[in-house]
C-alpha cells in the first residue's frame, strides 16, 4: 500500500506541476477534498476512502 500511495503521490506531483504550466489533460486530479497541500498525504487519504485500488501481478 505504501508503494502504491507514493506512486499516487509522484502523479499528483506532476499534475500540480502541468496545471501551473497550463497542461493538466493527461494527469488524474485529487480525488478526495482535504485541507492539505501535502502530495503524500492526499493520496493515502484517496487510498482510505477506497479511491484508489490496486492489484499484485501474479
Amino acid at each position: 500500500a505504501v508503494l502504491v500511495a507514493a506512486k499516487r503521490a509522484r502523479q499528483l506531483n506532476s499534475y500540480y506541476r502541468a496545471l501551473g504550466e497550463g497542461s493538466y489533460e493527461e494527469f488524474t486530479p485529487p480525488m478526495v477534498d482535504t485541507p492539505s497541500g501535502n502530495y503524500l498525504t492526499i493520496a493515502l487519504e484517496e487510498f482510505a476512502s477506497g479511491k484508489i485500488d490496486y492489484h499484485y501481478r501474479a
